[in-house]
């Protein structure tokens, strides 16, 4: 059996290491050129395609593709080939000027720049600017939010829930308890204007408050089933109301793992109490700020989309009748949710999100 043809060394020279190098250490580097440097920095180590595609968690074709195109072209290899057409009006020079001040950089007037003030800023055409920026992914208009989990114990939770998820213990419900509170009955100040062909449904921006309730909910993990219960409060006494309401239609020979958050009114001194009288009850706590662990979660932003943000409620009982026929409606044909991601795979995802915002600059 043949050994195959073996592949050229990558030998760099000292400017193309420092090249690669800045790239890999400047904070807002397009992520794609910055991993195709460090490919290369580690082909140069003397490791083979397939160590280097374990060690950067990219496929081995990709690794290979990225050590031929720089041993055929140097360092302007890994920048992203020129498309057939006509001749490129814009340098290479002027696209990373393009990139480097849209990441590192803001405008005088603005927390982040337009392709009209970038374009007014380099002397260029607001298309150009949008290509460029199209090309490399870049979104400076839009903005996501994030918060990562200080608990102590985030591993422990993590692995202890994604495994009840993944293998649910025998003869035992696992159910996800939250409260959705403060929903509230919204009426718009005039009549909405129905949907039409090639006009959508209009209402007025202002809105007039008619009082709130909270939604009680418990998700069964293998069924999707939801128990749910509405209170105008939300305290301790209302939720060991719904604690009730769940034993009263949960099966009395199963055990119960409940999976909730830390919020205070889970852990007063009289549901403590409850949960001791009650031994088949076992408490699962979500990691603080990791709500996005909790299936019921999923289930809130399902009934919010379908039946809240859009619904018009003339008073606080009239949105509670549509809270409950959403729930009703809803239990004739449950669906669970597909947990896929093991414990391992949550914290190499985070582990990821950790490196890139360490290298940030911020």
């Amino acid at each position: 059996m043949g050994l195959g043809r073996p592949k050229a060394k990558v030998i760099l020279s000292t400017e193309e290491r420092e090249q690669l190098q800045t790239w890999i250490r400047r904070p807002k580097t397009a992520q794609a050129l910055a991993m195709r440097a460090r490919i290369i920095l580690e082909c140069a180590t003397g490791v083979d395609s397939k160590q280097v595609a374990s060690q950067l968690a990219v496929s081995q074709q990709t690794v290979s593709k990225w050590r031929n195109r720089f041993l055929a072209q140097g360092v302007d290899g890994l920048l992203d080939a020129p498309r057939s057409g006509a001749p490129r009006s814009i340098d290479d020079a002027r696209i990373e000027e393009v990139v480097a001040r849209t990441l590192e950089s803001i405008p005088k007037d603005a927390t982040h720049w337009s392709t009209r003030s970038m374009a007014r800023t380099l002397g260029m055409s607001q298309t150009a600017i949008s290509r460029i920026w199209r090309a490399f992914g870049l979104q400076p208009h839009r903005q996501e939010t994030f918060k990562l989990s200080t608990d102590p114990q985030f591993v422990d939770k993590v692995r202890d829930i994604v495994g009840l998820y993944l293998n649910p213990p025998v003869k035992a419900l696992v159910l996800c308890v939250d409260e959705k509170s403060q929903i509230q009955a919204l009426d718009r100040t005039q009549p909405i204007l129905p949907l039409a062909p090639g006009i959508p449904e209009r209402r007025t921006h202002d809105y007039m408050r008619h009082g709130t309730t909270t939604l009680f909910a418990a998700l069964n993990v293998a069924t999707g089933q939801v128990i749910g219960e509405l209170h105008r409060r939300h305290r301790s006494q209302e939720f060991l109301k719904f604690l009730r309401t769940i034993e009263a239609n949960v099966p009395a020979e199963q055990e119960i793992h409940l999976v909730m958050d830390n919020y205070g009114t889970h852990k007063t001194l009289q549901v403590r109490q409850w949960l001791s009288r009650h031994p088949r009850y076992h408490v699962h706590f979500t990691p603080t700020s990791a709500s996005w662990l909790n299936q019921v979660e999923r289930w809130f932003a399902a009934i919010t989309e379908k039946q809240i943000r859009r619904g018009t409620h003339r008073s606080t009982e009239q949105l509670e009748r549509a809270i409950r026929e959403y729930l009703a409606t809803y239990n004739t044909q449950p669906r669970p949710f597909i947990w896929n991601k093991t414990a391992d795979d949550i914290m190499k995802s985070i582990e990821r999100f950790c490196l890139r915002i360490s290298n940030s600059g911020h």
